[in-house]
Formats: structure tokens, sequence, C-alpha cells
């Protein structure tokens, strides 16, 4: 079955920087674009990022600058290196996949930016 697993995620201060990864199983990684969404408190989910399956990326306009989204088609992995973080980028942040007719989202991993 298909598994997305975040990691990485914790308390950073503004002006700091975060790696989640996102380890994935279960479907054909390298054929299938790759998402990041995240939620903040009490808001919509959001998308993040996008990633195809050669690599070429795209972002939210929140993200662009300061976000990169990546990916390991060996490892089966997808990556959000997130840097000069903002309080207002508090909240958790999921990989998201579609496979067949189905949508598979993580756990999600908690980013809180705070002083």
């Amino acid at each position: 079955q298909v598994q997305l697993v975040e990691s990485g995620g914790g308390l950073v201060k503004p002006g700091g920087s975060l790696r989640l990864s996102c380890a994935t199983s279960g479907f054909t990684f390298g054929t299938q674009v790759m998402r990041w969404y995240r939620q903040a408190p009490g808001k919509e989910r959001e998308h993040v990022a996008v990633i195809g399956t050669r690599g070429t990326a795209n972002y939210a306009d929140f993200a662009k600058g300061r976000f990169t989204i990546s990916r390991d088609n060996a490892k089966n992995m997808v990556y959000l290196q997130m840097d000069n973080l903002k309080p207002e980028d508090t909240g958790v942040y999921s990989c998201y996949v579609i496979w067949g007719q189905d949508e598979y989202w993580g756990q999600g991993t908690q980013v809180t930016v705070s002083s």
C-alpha cells in the first residue's frame, strides 16, 4: 500500500532553516508528480510546491525564493528545503501523491517558527 512518511519538522527561530523529508513506498515513485502542502492552525490547507518526474519545480508565491523542493528517485524520497523561515510558515507540512485514482497524504510534520 502507498505510504508517505514525513520528517524533519521542529521549532526554529525566524530566519532559520529546516529540511523536510518524505519517505515513500508502495507506488512507482519515479513516474509520479509529488507535492508538498501545509496547513496553519485555523486555516485551510494550501499548496506549497510541486515537482515533476524530471525535477521541474513550481512554487506558491510565498515559497518562491525561500523554499526548494527536490526528489531522489533512487531513494523514493522528496524533500523541502525551507530557508529564511517566517512565523507565518508555522503549520503542519504534508507530502501528497496521486496514484491510480486515489489521493494519498502523509501524517504531516509540524513546523513552528517562533522566537
